[in-house]
């Protein structure tokens, strides 16, 4: 069964950082595409960043490119998303995704599997 578990969101001030996990299952990891999507209230699903199978390549959307930074550890089925100088604006429903294509890694329609999605909430 493919799974996936997003966990590390919370409650973090401007300009801090956090760094989210997601475990995945070996059918939801295993040569796929990694990404990170966040959605936040009255908005639609946007991409935040994606990581191929090997790690080689990545991808971010502009609003966190320099900010984010997108990892995975293939020994554990585990893919990180490091924040550091969160927003307001960053405030979101974070979610895991996997796809089996890198070529249109920000397409939210290239995922098949999804995480329940944790919650990262920037307030002072």
């Amino acid at each position: 069964q493919a799974q996936l578990v997003e966990s590390g969101g919370g409650l973090v001030q401007p300009g801090g950082s956090m760094r989210l996990s997601c475990a995945a299952s070996e059918r939801a990891f295993t040569l796929r595409t990694m990404g990170w999507f966040r959605q936040a209230p009255g908005k639609e699903r946007e991409f935040v960043a994606a990581i191929s199978w090997r790690g080689v390549s990545t991808r971010y959307a502009d609003s966190v490119k320099d900010r984010f930074t997108i990892t995975r550890d293939n020994t554990q089925n585990r893919v990180f998303l490091q924040t550091h100088s969160l927003k307001p604006e960053d405030t979101a429903v974070y979610y895991c995704g996997a796809s089996t294509t890198w070529s249109n890694a920000g397409d939210i329609g290239e995922y098949t599997y999804w995480g329940q999605g944790t919650q990262v909430t920037v307030s002072s």
